[in-house]
């Protein structure tokens, strides 16, 4: 395996010293006391069915001034940075494809989860949420548009905190919104954490930690990440991660709805800022260009002047 010759590797065998701490050696209730307290308040301040994007939520697009369209979406600790390049044609393929398609690549950064030190080589968990994010996407946009051509999308998790699967999407809808790649709807994400028949939404690292934990009963837990096109309401994509009745998720895919449909105003607000400033900066440019103009204009007619009079 390549190593990352500018930072400290360090032995392939070696164990964090993290996996003997005290806080590593607690037990399931041990731990499900540290995320929610007696009042049923988490450890963030919020309540179980309250999501970050309400309160906690920050995004802007052109980020990236090499891409043809960019996004970064903050929700409080969780921080995705998204960027979508022209469409190129497939390398390597014999037959004619009428349907484009998408690549999407997402990585973390190395410090960004709490848990681990990420890996310079992409990782099983990358390639899934890699895989993820494709299905997600595939739906989305109009693919008959650009037959035999592929779009590039790659995410880049600065720092996880739960949600980062949701938190991509998100950033990847309005990345390829900014980039002006036709879509039949903006396509939105939440997530859900079940912790023994508790319903968590928009859930923290620890609460997903937690919930994808054997508890040793038969109650419900998981997580489950639902991505939905608001306007059509039509579901995308959906990931289940762990063991649910089917009842648990009937009542998680009616909350998942709510939350994706609350997430909308918010990108729209934003596209809707991004034309404004666009249509700002080609007002501005117009009249820096008319200003150049008659400048030069003046000076023709003084250098014809000058020809006139010699």
């Amino acid at each position: 395996m390549p190593l990352d010759y500018r930072r400290f590797n360090g032995p392939e065998d070696s164990i964090s010293y993290k996996q003997f701490s005290q806080n590593n050696s607690k037990n399931f209730n041990e731990l499900f006391s540290d995320v929610i307290d007696d009042n049923g308040i988490r450890k963030d301040g919020r309540a179980l069915e309250e999501a970050r994007s309400l309160c906690m939520f920050f995004a802007r697009t052109d980020l990236i001034s090499q891409a043809k369209g960019s996004a970064y979406i903050e929700l409080k600790k969780t921080k995705v940075v998204c960027s979508v390049f022209d469409p190129r044609e497939i390398m390597h393929q014999n037959e004619y494809s009428t349907l484009g398609q998408i690549f999407c690549e997402v990585k973390f950064a190395p410090f960004s989860c709490p848990r681990k030190r990420r890996p310079h080589a992409p990782d099983a968990e990358e390639k899934a949420l890699s895989v993820a994010l494709r299905k997600a996407l595939e739906p989305t946009v109009c693919r008959h548009k650009f037959p035999n051509f592929q779009i590039d999308v790659f995410v880049y998790i600065l720092e996880h905190d739960g949600s980062c699967l949701a938190a991509a999407i998100n950033a990847a809808g309005l990345a390829l919104a900014d980039a002006a790649v036709p879509m039949y709807d903006i396509i939105t994400a939440s997530s859900l954490a079940v912790i023994d028949n508790k319903v968590f939404v928009d859930p923290l690292e620890a609460e997903e930690y937690l919930a994808t934990m054997n508890s040793n009963n038969e109650a419900n837990h998981g997580v489950i990440t639902m991505s939905m096109l608001p306007e059509l309401k039509q579901i995308a994509d959906f990931r289940q991660i762990g063991s649910m009745d089917v009842d648990c998720v009937t009542n998680a895919m009616n909350v998942l709805e709510k939350e994706c449909e609350k997430i909308i105003p918010n990108i729209q607000q934003i596209i809707v800022l991004n034309v404004m400033r666009t249509f700002k900066l080609q007002k501005r440019l117009d009249e820096e260009a008319r200003e150049r103009e008659a400048a030069l204009n003046e000076k023709m007619e003084e250098w014809k002047a000058l020809l006139n009079s010699g």
